[in-house]
């Protein structure tokens, strides 16, 4: 009998703490991204999160017309591309558990799909500095905090010649 109880307290243990777990992961995956602002929206993204696919979602599902954007936090990995003119395309490098110590960047839109152009500084544990356009950028341990600035015009984004490079469009001022 005694052994039957134990074995019932067991299994209703386990049970209580798997729902636990459960709970806690759906809690994790419905944690809000963003929210409205006066002047746009602040994100805050967490460990593991992709920051320029969360920017894009946002523009598409906000209907962002063009945004500048400013942003600090942890990284798990920051790739930053430097761009060779001569051979028209982006040398990249990646490093790893970094903090972003400054991003900025802006929103507008190529051929109806968002366009995030993002540049950055991050430093290591030893205090280097890296910097430079961000081809990638996965949220580390923490969270990662962009603030984002909406426009009312929407802007475009169109490849230039000769270097090759996606450059902003203007409207001229009249």
């Amino acid at each position: 009998m005694k052994t039957q109880i134990k074995r019932i307290i067991t299994g209703l243990f386990f049970c209580l703490a798997f729902n636990l777990s459960q709970a806690q992961q759906s809690n994790d995956t419905q944690k809000c991204r963003y929210t409205k602002t006066n002047y746009g929206y602040l994100m805050v993204l967490r460990e593991g999160d992709n920051v320029l696919s969360q920017i894009e979602n946002l523009a598409k599902e906000q209907k962002i017309p063009s945004a500048n954007f400013t942003g600090i936090g942890f990284a798990q990995d920051a790739t930053f591309g430097f761009y060779d003119f001569g051979e028209k395309k982006f040398h990249p490098k990646t490093f790893n558990k970094v903090e972003m110590g400054s991003i900025t960047g802006s929103i507008a839109w190529s051929e109806n799909k968002s366009s995030i152009h993002m540049h950055g500084v991050a430093t290591d544990d030893k205090f280097d500095a890296y910097g430079g356009h961000i081809l990638a950028l996965k949220v580390g341990t923490g969270s990662m905090e962009i603030y984002i600035t909406v426009n009312d015009e929407k802007l475009e984004r169109k490849i230039e010649q000769p270097l090759n490079a996606n450059v902003l469009q203007l409207p001229c001022v009249k």
